[in-house]
């Protein structure tokens, strides 16, 4: 059988290196750096800019399905060229896949884990079945319903890598049984385990001493942790399934959990990356979700009690070194415990920060004062338009009953609205920097669609994902630089105006955006080029066209590494010092101080330096250019209104700021856009006053000044000094403006 890999020859990517410079962005090198170059252990240094994207296109290109069945010369061929076009687009930086397949695609863990190619999930905290799935508890049928479930998924995912939306609406609340039993947990550790002193102190016992004691255990069940992150999963389902009487039939009341075998802080972690965490985080998790569910005894569990356990697994996972897990919480409206829960400070700060929380909105919700109130109190919570999100796509495109009716929530940002157990599946545009290097704006879109569609095909760990994955095929084309795309070829921002008129429902008067129809124009282009290329490639593949194509995602480090403005965000300020964190150990601050970057210890940190690079954004001279800090709230809200009409199908992740004098505009400019808005969230505008802030504005001047210190290329300098290192990371970085997503 002939060989049905694709491969990309050197000497392409040699010719390409010729031709093309990427367009890094001021501090786009040191963040893919220190991000996404995974480390070649055979060359004793982390990738080349290269090395990462010719990997990440093989990576993709091999998942088209047809490969798998002796394809045709011709077939192989044109996915030879279309892995060599995706190769100089993604190397130039004209547009880019989401962080998580910069740093997963084509390694031996996205073989093994099809999770994870997709950067968030979403699931409904009710009981459900595991079916078919690489996890499933020993004492249940694939069919047999559990409370755990969803709490497994939620586990799982997150230290995958992934993050997590959940829905804890009361509709699905009510559907989980009254908590049966009181539980006596014990966890066991053997005296020669490396965390035997550290577990002894958090509440574990000693295993032989315990085994002396309890010779012949017949009234307890024993569970013996695998060293796998399975092991911790099917641990908490365990705890959580003994409460309940359908999951455990013989009404035993003590469990005893033996971590004895789970590998000490410190040791590797193979696949995903990183350094284990020793037991201790899920000894203390698994003490905390056993006292929460045994106060609901005799009761059922609350949207707060289950909220409080998805945030208990969110902060395990983060102390067990993946390090970034994000998780929104989305409730009910009505739901004033869910909506007040973050005032208890003692549990916010023990874990209740773990998640974002926001509230499911209907068509004829109207309370937005209350709503109102808190945001400007705390920037929670966000709102989520069920209504919209499953009847509408773009809003241009009319009422649709049921288009997307399957959807009951969003990943953690909010761009992709989701069904339960489905996940987001991103790549990012650089519509400004595309055009740049003379690309067709069309084909680009269409290498991204592509590119998309072929993450379906992964092999997912998941039956309630396979099923609603491969039925819906769901992507999510976003576009970073936005304004600096719209600022430069319309000469002005979007929105041209507002001109006053009555709302047709209340009659209040409403302040409605002019757009300027050739800035519709592009972005109603730029949705029918992904539209007609999915069609194309799915009629190609056999499988379902796509459910929705389109997004908004707030980006973050991606749009970094091309320097362009976030999402649809405006950038923070014409020019700024950004201060970017890192070990201090890291060769590269050598490398940096040669070329002149200013730096110093950081505040805060110990053991950690920060840098400052002064950027300058796009067309920051123009008289239309504006930014987060002079840009109105009421401009934003038409931004984005302006975005989900004419672009998403999905949805438009933004976090719109206003300053301390617009807070007194939230409730109607809710009311007012709450037919186009699927979601959103705000935040009060935050100009860097503090000590070593990530953003700091500064005038031209400043940074024409700090700019000329910088006196060489920190890649070429570091190249030179041939010092990397492995295990280096940037310290605080995210995946998205908001801070709310895992950085890969």
């Amino acid at each position: 059988m002939k060989n049905s890999t694709i491969t990309l020859s050197q000497a392409y990517i040699d010719r390409v290196k010729q031709n093309i410079t990427p367009h890094w962005g001021e501090l786009g090198w040191v963040t893919y750096k220190r991000t996404y170059a995974r480390w070649l252990p055979e060359k004793n240094r982390s990738e080349n800019w290269d090395e990462t994207v010719k990997r990440v296109v093989e990576g993709n290109i091999n998942l088209d399905p047809r490969l798998k069945d002796s394809p045709s010369d011709k077939l192989f061929n044109e996915l030879t060229t279309e892995a060599q076009e995706l190769f100089k687009m993604i190397y130039g930086l004209a547009a880019t896949p989401s962080g998580r397949n910069l740093w997963v695609s084509g390694t031996d863990y996205q073989k093994r884990n099809g999770d994870s190619l997709n950067n968030c999930w979403f699931i409904a905290i009710r009981p459900q079945a595991y079916g078919a799935s690489h996890i499933l508890p020993d004492y249940l049928k694939k069919e047999q319903v559990a409370v755990s479930m969803p709490f497994s998924f939620l586990f799982d995912q997150l230290m995958k890598g992934g993050g997590v939306g959940f829905s804890v609406t009361q509709d699905n609340i009510k559907k989980i049984l009254q908590v049966d039993n009181n539980i006596d947990l014990t966890i066991i550790i053997d005296q020669d385990s490396d965390s035997y002193t550290d577990t002894i102190k958090l509440g574990a016992i000693d295993k032989k001493k315990w085994s002396k004691q309890n010779s012949t255990p017949n009234d307890c069940i024993y569970f013996e942790v695998p060293d796998t992150r399975e092991g911790w999963v099917l641990a908490n389902a365990r705890l959580i399934d003994m409460h309940f009487n359908q999951t455990n039939p013989e009404h035993k009341t003590k469990l005893v959990i033996d971590i004895s075998n789970i590998r000490p802080y410190g040791t590797k972690i193979n696949g995903f990356g990183g350094t284990a965490s020793g037991p201790m985080p899920l000894v203390e998790m698994l003490f905390d979700i056993n006292k929460i569910i045994n106060t609901c005894s005799n009761r059922k569990i609350s949207s707060v009690d289950a909220t409080d356990i998805c945030n208990l697994i969110g902060k395990t996972v983060v102390a067990g070194n993946v390090r970034r897990s994000a998780e929104l919480a989305l409730g009910s409206n009505t739901d004033q415990a869910f909506i007040t829960m973050k005032q208890d400070q003692d549990k916010l700060y023990h874990h209740r920060w773990a998640s974002n929380n926001s509230v499911a909105i209907d068509a004829a919700f109207t309370n937005y004062e209350p709503i109102a109130n808190g945001i400007k109190e705390n920037g929670e919570p966000g709102i989520v338009n069920l209504d919209l999100s499953q009847n509408y796509g773009r809003i241009i495109d009319g009422y649709q009953k049921d288009v997307d009716g399957a959807v009951e929530g969003t990943n953690p940002c909010g761009e992709i609205s989701l069904a339960n157990g489905e996940p987001c599946n991103l790549f990012e545009v650089f519509p400004y920097i595309a055009e740049q290097q003379n690309w067709n704006l069309k084909d680009v879109f269409r290498l991204a669609t592509r590119y998309t569609k072929r993450v379906t095909f992964s092999t997912y760990d998941w039956a309630i994902s396979r099923e609603i994955i491969y039925k819906n095929r769901r992507i999510g084309v976003s576009m970073s630089g936005i304004q600096d795309w719209l600022l430069n070829d319309l000469g002005h921002r979007v929105v041209t105006g507002f001109k006053e008129e009555s709302d047709h429902e209340t009659g209040a008067k409403i302040q409605v955006p002019i757009y300027d129809p050739k800035g519709i124009e592009m972005v109603s282009n730029a949705y029918q080029a992904v539209v007609d290329a999915d069609n194309e490639y799915s009629q190609a593949l056999g499988c379902n066209p796509s459910i929705k194509h389109t997004t908004v995602k707030p980006s973050g480090t991606v749009a970094k590494l091309a320097g362009a403005s976030e999402g649809m965000h405006f950038h923070y300020a014409g020019y700024l010092i950004q201060r970017i964190r890192f070990q201090a150990s890291d060769p590269l601050l050598k490398a940096l101080a040669e070329c002149g970057y200013y730096s110093e210890p950081d505040v805060y940190t110990p053991n950690t330096v920060c840098v400052e690079f002064p950027l300058r954004a796009a067309h920051a001279d123009s008289e239309n250019f504006a930014s987060a800090g002079t840009v109105s709230i009421a401009e934003q809200f038409a931004t984005q209104a302006f975005l989900q009409t004419y672009w998403s199908d999905n949805a438009v992740s933004c976090t719109i700021t206003f300053q301390n004098d617009e807070g007194k505009q939230i409730t109607s400019l809710f009311n007012q856009y709450r037919h186009i808005i699927k979601s959103t969230s705000l935040l009060p505008y935050y100009g860097g006053s503090l000590k070593q802030a990530p953003k700091e504005p500064i005038d031209k001047e400043t940074y024409k000044k700090r700019k000329a210190s910088i006196i060489a290329d920190v890649a070429t300098v570091f190249a030179k000094q041939n010092n990397d290192q492995k295990n280096l990371e940037l310290i605080d970085q995210t995946d998205c403006e908001s801070g709310s997503c895992p950085v890969k």
